[in-house]
């Protein structure tokens, strides 16, 4: 074999064997794509929520509160008269309303601490000031001498046997609402003094329910709110000072009794006169459908005193709001029309307001804990 030859055989060998290594040579696998992440889903995005309304506006307008102490309408319609001239002083929005009870306007103002505002007494004041940090601002004044406290007249029939307060024991009892001062906690009080006990008591409604009561001989005696009568020269016959000094006497509770049987309606039924003399105590509230009512009802005693009724503010009321109202309201006490509505003898006879702190109310405080009244016990 040649050269030539040798050299073609050997080049065909290594190419075969290139040929058999590379059919038998394991083929790499093709590179693969990462598998897919799958992506979060995402969270769905909120509805817009409306802000609530402001207090103090249309839509959320400031709850004025009145207990139902006298006719509803009289109180809503004087009420709607102050509203209207707070919105004008702070450009506040008002809503009037009475609720059916002194515990229902707590009741309110407690449910709602940081919208209303409460003509509440003090009994209901201290109670709601417990429960849940209702705040007073101020007291009211009453009488020609703003007198900044009141008392409780215990009323019986004009010819009824009773004489002292100590003959009522055994007697039938009348009362405007658990919750008032003068129309129970008052009586309640002298009641545990002096050992009486009712042979009944009965809840009447108001204070001009408790003298109509009394004129009509279903109870024997009530107690209702109480002012000094006013003498002809338009004064107080005595004032918070002379009582203090222990200068009042039993003579003086009453108008005189020379001009007694003279007392009657004035020509325009506004007021209780008596030659001069004016009755202001809650006998006047049924003059008209009772003209003779101070002739036929008289004062057997009068309660130690109790500290005026007040508004107050809900426990969370915004500070800046309370202060525009409580600037609108003493500017609104000075007016003609505070004394056509709040000064009003069929309203709640607010001559003024003066300023309140809670300490004023420690008396009552204490005979509501001495007789254990809560608010569930109305």
């Amino acid at each position: 074999m040649n050269k030539r030859s040798l050299f073609v055989l050997l080049t065909l060998i290594v190419t075969v064997s290139m040929m058999l290594s590379a059919c038998g040579a394991p083929a790499t696998p093709a590179p693969t794509e990462a598998p897919a992440t799958e992506e979060p889903t995402p969270e769905p995005t909120p509805e817009p929520t409306e802000a609530a309304p402001e207090i103090g506006t249309p839509d959320h307008p400031i709850k004025v509160l009145f207990v139902p102490s006298v006719d509803a309408q009289v109180i809503v319609a004087g009420g709607e008269v102050m509203a209207a001239a707070l919105n004008e002083a702070t450009g506040l929005t008002f809503e009037v309303s009475v609720p059916t009870s002194y515990a229902a306007t707590i009741e309110e103002m407690c449910a709602s601490p940081s919208d209303t505002m409460g003509f509440i007494p003090a009994v209901g004041y201290v109670l709601a000031n417990d429960l849940c940090g209702v705040d007073v601002a101020f007291k009211a004044l009453r009488g020609s001498s703003k007198t900044s406290v009141y008392w409780a007249a215990i009323i019986v029939a004009r010819d009824s046997e009773y004489q002292t307060f100590e003959d009522l024991d055994g007697a039938k009892f009348g009362y405007g609402s658990a919750l008032s001062g003068s129309g129970n906690l008052a009586p309640q009080g002298m009641f545990e003094q002096y050992g009486i006990t009712p042979s009944e008591s009965v809840e009447t409604g108001g204070h001009g329910q408790s003298v109509t009561a009394v004129y009509n001989g279903e109870v024997d005696f009530a107690s209702v709110f109480y002012n000094a009568p006013v003498n002809p020269e338009g004064n107080d016959a005595w004032t918070e000072a002379d009582w203090f000094a222990g200068s009042v006497t039993p003579e003086m509770w009453d108008v005189p009794a020379d001009v007694l049987d003279s007392c009657a309606p004035d020509v325009a039924a506004d007021a209780l006169i008596c030659s001069g003399w004016e009755i202001v105590d809650a006998r006047a509230l049924v003059r008209t459908e009772a003209p003779d009512v101070a002739q036929k009802v008289r004062i057997l005693t009068l309660s130690p005193e109790i500290p005026n009724d007040t508004l107050s503010f809900g426990p969370e009321f915004p500070a800046d709001l309370r202060t525009q109202i409580e600037e609108a309201l003493l500017a609104f006490s000075e007016t003609q029309e505070w004394a056509d509505t709040m000064g009003s003898r069929d309203f709640y006879n607010w001559v003024g307001i003066t300023t309140a702190t809670d300490a004023d109310y420690d008396l009552i405080r204490a005979a509501i804990k001495r007789l254990g009244l809560t608010l569930d016990d109305v």
